[in-house]
This record gives structure tokens, C-alpha cells and sequence, in this order.
């Protein structure tokens, strides 16, 4: 269809193509508007008039006017003809102008099913006759003048409507809102996982950003009362002892005291003889070599002289009288040849009887001993216990076991044992000045078959020994044979070790309040410590 007024004839005999089948070319004239007869048919696309715009249905019968029944779809493609199907000579039948029109909105003839249903809604209506319908979709063209006349006003489905509202220019604020929303929790999430990724721990258990952290401030100094403050005035005179005989070699630990001396247990250096070296070795880890002053067994303390002190201080002597049971102390020494090593503890005891070394040999040692649970092993012996002041109360000379392993001794468990300060500070200066000490005695002999309570003195001689010193200080006294000692200057003794290691730690000339029981009565004396005849002592090296 055209602009251009064509008569009911020319109406009938129009046949719609595309611009391609024009014969010259695609121009419209008279003469390339008659049908070719000899070509294979075709329909023109069939398209419905403004009042009818119902969907393409599947195939319905036509009325032999050639419209299609409302609802009905053509068998041909929609808007053209399918180029593997043959022609069909249907032609569209156009009411000429004016016949049958009543103009828009009339009763009569209108574009609209000529079946003579009423008209769907669902298309726009042309507003005038003339006006053209609509183009379809994807349509093949049909020539000139099919376009919309100028200045028709467009609707939103077509002509003869208001024009449509403008169309927003870009999305809603609250649908950026959400997307950018949804943009930075998805930037949170990868940038977790990428850092966690990054970071992880590997398999083998290594981090490379591991860290610690630095260490915290502080200070080292400590209260001079501390068991570092007195460690660390103590331990600059305290020195290690390495004996090496001709059989046999020891080690063990010593004091510096006045005159350049070290003190020391005699078991330490016992087994040298003039072909043995002693080694001294101060806290500076500075040694020198070392020469036995004097020794003395019954005690177990020695003397050593070393060739060199190198400044080192010397050690403060305390008072062991004025020691108590519960008091602090440290002991310093040698353990296991570890030098420098510092354990800590109380005294648990005083007046600890304790024999040290084989019985009735001429090393056995009787001590009325310190005892204390600071931690003492092999290599402390001869190493000072000192008190919060830094003063030493006892030589560390013992310790009590459980048993002995295979070739060596166990260790401490808790049961520590010392030679009181005031016992050890005259036998070693008797010894640095005489070379020699001299062995407290009372002058009597112990019945060891006795049971009962405290200590009776032997009734029958043994081995030449008479039971009581004739003139001795028991004698003296008015002690007898068969007499039963029960304490000394208050002290209930419990055996005769005990009465021995009491008479073995005081000093010649000193006196002793003695209660015994004679014939069931108790009585008392007091009897004055004297020496035991000299015998050939042990000559230094």
C-alpha cells in the first residue's frame, strides 16, 4: 500500500513484494506493479487492520474474503513469505475510500474483522482512514511511502497516541546504593581471603610472619639479702678443687678465707700425696696450682695453699651458735664438677650426729653436723652454707642417700650435712699454724651392747682401753664405770655416736654440764674437755 489514491481495480490488483522483485530496480510503476504469472506464487504479508491486532495463531480457515479469522496465523511466515515454501495467489481485498467507511468511530465498515466480530483492544486504532498501519517487526520493505506520514503523532504501541514519556537517562540512587553495597563486601571478602591466603601457616608448619615480640625491660639488680644479692657478694670467693694422684683423683669446692687459705674438706684431697697436682680454679675461671697446708680426718677439714688468688676476696666467718632451725641458707660449690652453682634451702637441723667415712678407720669422721634440705651433691663438699649475710655457719661436707648406684653415689634428696663455723675455724687455724689440730676427749669408753636410754659407760677393759681414763676428765669429774650419761648441757642423748660427735666438735679446755644415773639415781657433774695423746697426724705434701 502507498500513498497515492488507486482505484477498487488497482486495489485488487496489487500485490505486495519485496523491493527486490521491481523490475527496475525497485522503482514503483504501473507496469512493475503487474503480477508475473510465470513466476511462483506468493501472498503478500497478511497484517490486520488498526482495530484487529490479535497474535499470530496456528493455522485457521479462511473466509473467502482472505482475512484472517480473529486469532488465526497465516501459513505463511509473519510480515514475509518463507523463502521454502511456494507463493499462494491470496489477495488482500481494500475497501476503496468511502465505501463502507463511516469515518472513525462509526458503525459501518472499519478496518476490522469483516467476519463482523467486534474489534480487539490490544492494538492502538488508526485515528483516520488514511493512516498507515504500523510496520512490523523484521518486515521486508514494501516501497516508498511506507514509512509513518510526517508528523503523525506516535503513540506508545503506534500512531495516534500521546508520544511516550521520556526514558530515565540511568539507573535509580538506592539500586547504586546497593551495588555499591554489594562492590565493597565483595572487596572485604577477597581481600580476607587473599591476606589469609598469603599468611596461612604451611604444612610443614613454618610462618614466615611469626613473631614473639621483643623481650620486656628490666632490671638485674636484686636486694642484697636476696638469694642473688648474697650469690653474687659469696660466690667470687668460692673456688673448685681438682686433685690429680698417682691411683686416683677427686674433686670438690673451698673457701677463700684470711691469708690467701682455702678451706676444704680432708676427703678431697685426701688421696694427694707429693707426686699429685692440685688445681684451683676461682669463679674468674683464673687457676693456679695449690699446695696441703695441713688435714686433719677426725674432723674432715684441710687446708690448701694456692700459688695465686688473683684479687679474689676472702669469705666472712659467721657464728654457728647463733644459727636456729628454719633459718635460710645457701649453698655454694662444685656439684658434679659443675663450678659456680648455687642451691638454696634451711637448716633443718643442729647437732646432727653423723659419722662419715668406714668405722674404726683412721678416716672416720664424727660429726655433730648442721643439716640442712639445700640441695648437696658429690663435688660440694668443702663449699661454704652461708647465711642471708653472705657469713658462713658450716663446710658442706656430707649428704645422706638412699643408696649407692654402680660405680658412684646417688644424688641429694634433701638431707644435707655441714661442719659448724666455729668447729672448723679452730681446726684450721691449728692447722696453719702447727699443722696439726688437736682431738677432744673426755676419756672414756661406750659399752655398745647397751640399749636403754642414753649412754652407759663400758664396765670391762677392751684392748688394753680401760673404760675410764685414769686422771682423765671424766675421771676428774667423778664419772665411774657403768655410769649412764643422759644429756649433755641439756641435750638428752640418744646413742653413743651422738656423745661422741658433741665431744669431737667442742674445744679443748671447754666444760660440759654432764647429768648421768648411777644405781637409779641421777646425778650431775661437770667435766672440762681435754685433748687425746698425740699421735702421728698426716704429713702435707
Amino acid at each position: 500500500m502507498t500513498d497515492d489514491a488507486r482505484t477498487a481495480r488497482e486495489a485488487n490488483d496489487a500485490e505486495g513484494r519485496t523491493p527486490s522483485e521491481f523490475a527496475d530496480g525497485g522503482h514503483d510503476t504501473q507496469e512493475s506493479r503487474r503480477p508475473d504469472l510465470s513466476g511462483p506464487e506468493f501472498s503478500r504479508p497478511e497484517f490486520l487492520p488498526a482495530g484487529e491486532g490479535a497474535p499470530f495463531q496456528a493455522e485457521q480457515p479462511r473466509d473467502d474474503d482472505g482475512w484472517s479469522r480473529p486469532g488465526a496465523q497465516s501459513d505463511h511466515a509473519l510480515w514475509g513469505r518463507p523463502q521454502d515454501q511456494p507463493e499462494s495467489r491470496h489477495h488482500d481485498r481494500h475497501l476503496p475510500p468511502g465505501e463502507g467507511d463511516q469515518g472513525p468511530g462509526s458503525a459501518g465498515h472499519s478496518w476490522g474483522d469483516p467476519s463482523g466480530r467486534p474489534p480487539r483492544q490490544d492494538t492502538m486504532v488508526f485515528a483516520a482512514q488514511s493512516a498507515q498501519p504500523p510496520p512490523p517487526a523484521q518486515a521486508f520493505g514494501m516501497g516508498p511511502g511506507w514509512a509513518p506520514p510526517p508528523g503523525a503523532p506516535m503513540g506508545p504501541g503506534g500512531f495516534g497516541g500521546p508520544p511516550p514519556r521520556p526514558a530515565r537517562s540511568g539507573p535509580r540512587t538506592t539500586t547504586l546504593v546497593i551495588l555499591a553495597l554489594v562492590i565493597a563486601l565483595l572487596a572485604s571478602t577477597l581481600g580476607s581471603v587473599g591476606t589469609y591466603l598469603l599468611t596461612k601457616p604451611t604444612a610443614s608448619g613454618r610462618d614466615p610472619s611469626f613473631s614473639l615480640g621483643g623481650a620486656p625491660t628490666g632490671s638485674n639488680v636484686r636486694p642484697p639479702e636476696s638469694v642473688a644479692g648474697v650469690a653474687s657478694k659469696v660466690l667470687p670467693s668460692v673456688v673448685s678443687l681438682a686433685v690429680e694422684g698417682g691411683v686416683s683423683s677427686s674433686t670438690g669446692s673451698g673457701f677463700l678465707i684470711k691469708g690467701g687459705y682455702v678451706v676444704t674438706n680432708n676427703h678431697v684431697v685426701a688421696n694427694a700425696d707429693s707426686r699429685s697436682q692440685i688445681q684451683i680454679q676461682f669463679n674468674n675461671r683464673k687457676s693456679t696450682s695449690a699446695v696441703v697446708v695441713g688435714r686433719d680426718p677426725e674432723s674432715d677439714l684441710a687446708v690448701v695453699k694456692p700459688a695465686e688468688t688473683f684479687g679474689a676476696p676472702e669469705i666472712v666467718l659467721g657464728n654457728s651458735d647463733n644459727v636456729v632451725v628454719g633459718d635460710p641458707v645457701i649453698a655454694i660449690g662444685s656439684p658434679l664438677g659443675l663450678t659456680g652453682t648455687v642451691t638454696s634451702g634451711i637448716v633443718s637441723s643442729l647437732n646432727r650426729p653423723v659419722q662419715a667415712g668406714e668405722e674404726n678407720s683412721s678416716d672416720t669422721t664424727w660429726l655433730s653436723a648442721v643439716q640442712t634440705d639445700a640441695a648437696i651433691n658429690p663435688g660440694n663438699s668443702g663449699g661454704p652454707l652461708v647465711n642471708v649475710n653472705g657469713e658462713v655457719i658450716g663446710v658442706n661436707s656430707a649428704i645422706a642417700t638412699l643408696g649407692r648406684s654402680v660405680g658412684g653415689q646417688s644424688g641429694s634428696i634433701g638431707l644435707g650435712f655441714a661442719i659448724p663455723v666455729n668447729h672448723a675455724r679452730r681446726v684450721a687455724q691449728e692447722l696453719i699454724t702447727t699443722g696439726k689440730a688437736k682431738k677432744s676427749r673426755i676419756g672414756v669408753a661406750i659399752d655398745p651392747t647397751y640399749q636403754g636410754v642414753g649412754v652407759r659407760i663400758a664396765t670391762e677393759s677392751r684392748q688394753g682401753t680401760q673404760p675410764v681414763e685414769p686422771n682423765g676428765p671424766a675421771a676428774q669429774a667423778g664419772l665411774k664405770p657403768g655410769d649412764v650419761i643422759l644429756e649433755i648441757d641439756g641435750v638428752v642423748l640418744q646413742d653413743g655416736n651422738e656423745l661422741i660427735a658433741m665431744i669431737r666438735n667442742r674445744a679443748p679446755g671447754e666444760k660440759l654440764a654432764v647429768k648421768y644415773q648411777r644405781g637409779g639415781e641421777e646425778k650431775t657433774a661437770t667435766v672440762t674437755v681435754g685433748t687425746a695423746p698425740e699421735q702421728p697426724s698426716p704429713q702435707p705434701s
